[in-house]
């Protein structure tokens, strides 16, 4: 029980530390820095009170290791591992198996090489165990220095070398991808119970009998004149509420149908005002959208404040609403008038925050909004990246 207890302690901490934000580009090579300078220390101290060589002998050879074991270690972990570790679980097995005797060979010739150099500038051991190793190794042929007998024959003194730094990188990179796994669950497990919330306020501000009362009241008014657009406002306020009820409770939608909501809404609002109100409206087209997907509801509460808390002024009044599609990018802008009494209400509110939330959750590094007022004028701008699929 005990145990359990210490285990699941640790594992909460490991999930709750933030590897991202702790190991920079910096702290990383801070980190390596220490981790081969220690290694090198250690080498440096075994060649010289276990071999007594020379201070000069034991740093070219501690060099030599270092600098060999440096050249696997990141082939393997920055070279194929990123590479291999994107196919299939096979792939990767038979991948591992196939590269370990392609670097033994690297280290064997990394080993030569040394060697050759060291050779040609004169160097050498000149007593105890390691007498005339340089010149012994510098006098292989090409082919004998990477024979399969030298393979086998070091390929165990390689393991026993590397194996320390493998092991550390390994249960470095396990911790990180498990930290990263909780931290993505509890990012779900929010962002559901944002959408909630979300979609709670939306049916709230959305359907309310303030919003029914007014359109089905410019409905009767039509009606009474017989007006021939009374059908399609009908349409609009169907497809609007069907939108809101049924299609928009998924993760992403189709893009298209984002931007009929927007415009249907957006007609739907306008019919409360007079003719002659300065509101211009501006859509992409269906192919414009085509093929892109995004979340749904994002924009819906700045619309509702445009119209909300614009349209006040007696006489700059305006409201102009455009989305257009750039690059795979969504681009979205609002901007209307308010008067000063409406000013604080208008930059603040539940849905406000709740819509930074979410485009903060889905599409964390693919965003960019602006908020800004200015002589009474409130102005939103938000462009989302749908090309890609944003995670944190």
């Amino acid at each position: 029980m005990q145990k359990r207890k210490i285990s699941g302690y640790f594992t909460a901490k490991i999930g709750e530390f933030n590897f991202e934000k702790f190991y920079t580009p910096q702290k990383r090579i801070v980190l390596h820095s220490l981790m081969w300078l220690s290694f090198a220390f250690l080498l440096f101290l075994s060649y010289r009170l276990a071999y007594h060589l020379t201070y000069f002998n034991s740093f070219i050879l501690t060099a030599r290791m270092s600098v060999v074991n440096m050249i696997v270690f990141y082939i393997f972990f920055y070279g194929l591992l990123p590479k291999i570790l994107k196919k299939s679980l096979g792939f990767v097995v038979v991948s591992l198996i196939v590269s370990f005797p392609v670097f033994v060979i690297i280290w064997l010739l990394s080993t030569y090489s040394f060697s050759l150099v060291y050779h040609y500038f004169g160097f050498e051991i000149l007593n105890g165990e390691l007498k005339g190793a340089i010149a012994a190794s510098a006098n292989q042929t090409f082919w004998e220095a990477i024979s399969l007998k030298r393979m086998v024959s070091q390929a165990i003194i390689i393991i026993s070398i590397l194996s320390p730094f493998f092991f550390v990188k390994i249960l470095f990179e396990i911790s990180k991808l498990y930290s990263r796994t909780i931290q993505i669950q509890k990012q779900k497990s929010l962002l559901k119970i944002e959408n909630i919330n979300i979609e709670k306020d939306f049916l709230k501000s959305q359907l309310n009998p303030h919003f029914l009362f007014n359109t089905l009241n410019n409905l009767y008014s039509l009606s009474l004149k017989k007006d021939n657009v009374v059908p399609e406002v009908i349409l609009n306020l169907s497809d609007t509420m069907s939108y809101t009820l049924y299609e928009s409770n998924t993760e992403k939608v189709k893009l298209w149908k984002e931007v009929e909501f927007i415009k249907n809404y957006s007609e739907l609002e306008k019919m409360r005002y007079s003719a002659d109100k300065n509101i211009q409206f501006e859509f992409p087209s269906e192919n414009d959208c085509r093929s892109l997907r995004i979340a749904p509801l994002l924009t819906f509460t700045f619309i509702e404040n445009a119209f909300k808390y614009g349209l006040k002024s007696s006489d700059s009044a305006f409201l102009e609403l455009k989305i257009s599609i750039e690059k795979g990018s969504f681009i979205f802008e609002v901007k209307n008038d308010f008067s000063v009494d409406e000013k604080k209400k208008s930059h603040g509110g539940i849905g406000l925050e709740n819509v930074k939330k979410r485009l903060q959750l889905l599409y964390p590094s693919g965003h960019k909004l602006e908020i800004s007022d200015s002589e009474n004028v409130f102005f939103v701008k938000l462009n989302i990246d749908l090309t890609q699929q944003w995670k944190r």
